[in-house]
C-alpha cells in the first residue's frame, strides 16, 4: 500500500495594509497592521535516503525567506498584493514556493488575534 503524507511548516510575520478601493468611510481604507502566520504544506510519498516527503529544513528556510520579504512592511507595495486580501497573500506565497516544491499542496494564512484564516489548496 502506498501512503501519501502531507507535512507542514509555519512562519510568522507582521505587516501593515489597507484597502484603497473599500467603501468610503470604511476603517479598512486606513493603514492598519496584523500579525500573520503562514503555513506551507507539501504532499507526497516518502523517498530518498532519509524517507522524507520533503526536506523540512529547506521548506522552512524558503517559507521564512518569503515571510521576511513582507515582515514589517506595507503589503500593498508588493506586486500581487496591491489589494492585500488573505486570498491574495495565499497566492503570493504559493507563487514563491511552488517552483521549488512541486508537491506544494496547501498554503494557509492566518490572523490568529482576530480568528481569521484562508486556505489555498493547490
Amino acid at each position: 500500500m502506498t501512503r501519501v503524507f502531507e507535512v507542514t511548516k509555519a512562519a510568522h510575520f507582521d505587516a501593515a495594509h489597507h484597502f484603497p478601493h473599500g467603501p468610503e468611510g470604511s476603517p479598512h481604507r486606513r493603514v492598519h497592521g496584523h500579525s500573520f502566520r503562514v503555513e506551507a504544506s507539501v504532499r507526497g510519498t516518502p523517498g530518498g535516503d532519509m524517507g522524507f516527503v520533503v526536506d523540512l529544513t529547506r521548506l522552512e528556510a524558503s517559507l521564512k525567506a518569503a515571510a521576511a520579504e513582507l515582515d514589517h512592511g506595507l503589503l500593498n507595495e508588493h506586486p500581487g498584493l496591491e489589494t492585500p486580501s488573505l486570498e491574495a497573500i495565499c497566492a503570493w506565497f504559493a507563487d514563491r514556493l511552488a517552483p521549488a516544491f512541486p508537491g506544494l499542496s496547501k498554503i494557509t494564512v492566518l490572523r490568529p488575534t482576530i480568528g481569521e484564516r484562508c486556505e489555498l489548496t493547490l
